[in-house]
């Protein structure tokens, strides 16, 4: 079984990077996600060693990991990723899922990645190790998460884990893609019950996501489109209306 890196993941994305025959790394191509292709590692291991790590811990063959190594200066600090069942180093902490926690993963993927989950990390980060006693204090939504007069066009688990497993179909487009995330921070925002005028500052806090995006863009795209999609779902609160992504003529 591979043996997975910190390097190797990110944010919905567990084919960030792969190993080259020479053992250097880099980043996955669009092409290679499109078709599938898993990562190489650089380590294997054998899967009875695995089977010996977890067993007991969990019930659900899902794992969900997060890169050890992290700074509040960095574009983003908490970086996790939902994974299989496969070996993982020491560069990657995990958490084990149980049957109920794995029947709503999508949602504790989504929270996880969330911008402003991040935001509170980087408050409780005194160093470049996010240890677990870091973890255990941040508060994560429970399955059970929900946002008073926010009617979603589908139920709550359904409507999150389409937008996760459309974010893992590597065919879709940059813009899909951002549009899908955005809906997914502006959603956790209003889980956190974070006002307007807060998730504004909060975006201002990420100054190298701004400094990318500004570069590629020409513009803050992150922060104008989490703004847009929590702007859209505060107004089906407001209306009482199910509501309506700003993003639906965004292709594919």
């Amino acid at each position: 079984m591979p043996l997975y890196e910190a390097k190797m993941i990110h944010h919905y994305d567990t084919r960030w990077a792969t190993y080259e025959d020479d053992g250097s790394t880099r980043l996955m191509t669009i092409d290679e996600k499109a078709q599938r292709l898993h990562p190489m590692p650089r380590y294997w291991v054998h899967e009875d060693e695995i089977d010996k790590k977890i067993e007991g811990k969990a019930d659900s063959p899902w794992l969900l990991g997060w890169r050890r190594v992290a700074r509040a200066t960095d574009e983003r600090t908490l970086i996790g990723a939902l994974l299989p069942e496969v070996g993982a180093g020491d560069s990657i902490f995990l958490a084990v899922l149980d049957s109920a926690e794995a029947a709503s993963r999508s949602q504790l993927v989504a929270s996880w990645s969330s911008l402003v989950l991040d935001y509170v990390t980087r408050q409780k980060m005194g160093g470049t190790n996010l240890s677990f006693f870091i973890m255990e204090q941040l508060a994560i939504p429970g399955p059970r998460m929900s946002v008073k007069g926010l009617h979603l066009p589908r139920p709550w688990d359904s409507w999150i884990g389409a937008a996760v497993d459309r974010l893992n179909a590597w065919s879709i487009t940059g813009e899909r893609r951002a549009a899908l995330r955005a809906e997914l921070d502006a959603l956790m925002c209003h889980v956190y019950g974070v006002n307007r005028d807060d998730v504004d500052y909060i975006m201002e806090t990420f100054p190298i996501v701004k400094r990318h995006d500004d570069e590629r863009f020409g513009e803050y795209r992150t922060k104008r489109l989490v703004l847009a999609a929590y702007d859209a779902m505060a107004e089906a609160i407001s209306t009482r209306q199910v509501y309506r992504s700003p993003f639906e003529e965004v292709a594919e």
